[in-house]
């Protein structure tokens, strides 16, 4: 099968969400300029950089307002945190994915407790075994191009601080992704979380 996407219609665009598979998911934690709380999962959520280290979460304008509630409270404070899914977390996460009106605590609606962090506002989820305060460092808007297309933001963070539960972090400072089982998002509907693991050390060239 060849897919020209200048010309073709009738292609399903969730397509790309199962080609690029697995992704990590960002549970983004923000808080709105009047003190209200929000927790969103993203599975457009990536790690950028190390040095300086870097998150970026992105997402589609919704259908009912201009932007999610998420990319407005970064706007308004420049702050977030990005806590991580685990199997054990996959009901809480999709729980707080509902479509709630602007100012709903996504932390009650998932029944999720919350964790205060140090150097940001928002708060973070307690149960999750690894959060990143993040500080915005830029949004880019993504305007649509072609017919059927939606407007995007794309979310830029500096982490500042790491919160870590100790249960999953080795002697020698290695953060323990076998125990922890991160979730992962699939095509539609799909999760997982970490199969097989192997460790691949990089190739050096031979020695003249």
């Amino acid at each position: 099968m060849y897919i020209d996407l200048d010309t073709a219609t009738d292609y399903k665009r969730s397509i790309f969400n199962a080609i690029v598979a697995p992704r990590p998911i960002g549970w983004i934690s923000t808080m709105a300029a009047d003190g209200r709380v929000n927790l969103a999962p993203f599975s457009h959520f990536n790690l950028v950089s190390t040095a300086p280290p870097v998150v970026m979460f992105s997402c589609n304008a919704p259908d009912d307002r201009h932007e999610k509630d998420t990319i407005t409270n970064v706007r308004a404070t420049g702050e977030f945190v990005t806590n991580l899914v685990t199997w054990d977390l996959r009901e809480q996460m999709n729980n707080s994915s509902f479509n709630a009106p602007y100012g709903t605590d996504e932390f009650e609606l998932a029944g999720l407790a919350k964790a205060p962090s140090n150097k940001v506002r928002p708060p973070r989820v307690a149960a999750s075994p690894a959060s990143m305060e993040c500080k915005l460092l830029k949004i880019m808007d993504i305007e649509p191009i072609g017919p059927g297309d939606t407007f995007s933001n794309v979310v830029f963070g500096v982490v500042v601080a790491l919160h870590l539960d100790d249960r999953f972090v080795e002697p020698n400072g290695r953060f323990d992704v076998v125990r922890t089982q991160p979730l992962t998002r699939l095509g539609g509907n799909q999760y997982a979380s970490t199969g097989p693991i192997v460790e691949l050390g990089r190739p050096n060239p031979p020695r003249a």
